[in-house]
């Protein structure tokens, strides 16, 4: 499995702005696909968005895409999220994950299509 360690998060005042990290390891020089999730207390986890790491192709889901960029430092295997005017209902806890290039083609905001996970980095913009 990839190992994933993400960075970033604390606490913030709406309109602000946080730059998330994820530094990706364990699968030597293959392309994969790395994607943000978050998940807000008492809703489902959705999709913030997802890079593939040797075409360097983003999708960025449609709630976020006017908000956020997602990144990629291939020379140190990390990926980025920058947010930017954040709001109260960004706050909850974002994770990293990585699946295979093939495995998430159909869909890169899908959850289910990744199987490596990193224990999240938590997100509190106050109101």
């Amino acid at each position: 499995q990839v190992h994933l360690v993400e960075s970033g998060g604390g606490s913030v005042q709406v309109g602000g702005s946080l730059r998330l990290s994820c530094v990706a390891s364990g699968y030597g020089n293959d392309a994969i696909r790395l994607a943000w999730f978050r998940q807000a207390p008492q809703k489902e986890r959705e999709a913030v968005g997802a890079v593939n790491t040797g075409s360097g192709l983003t999708h960025v889901a449609d709630s976020v895409k006017d908000r956020a960029i997602i990144s990629i430092d291939n020379h140190v295997k990390t990926i980025y999220l920058q947010m930017n005017s954040l709001k109260p209902e960004d706050t909850g806890m974002y994770y990293c994950a990585a699946g295979r290039i093939w495995a998430t083609a159909n869909d890169p905001l899908n959850s289910s299509n990744y199987n490596s996970w990193g224990q999240g980095t938590r997100v509190t913009v106050s109101s």
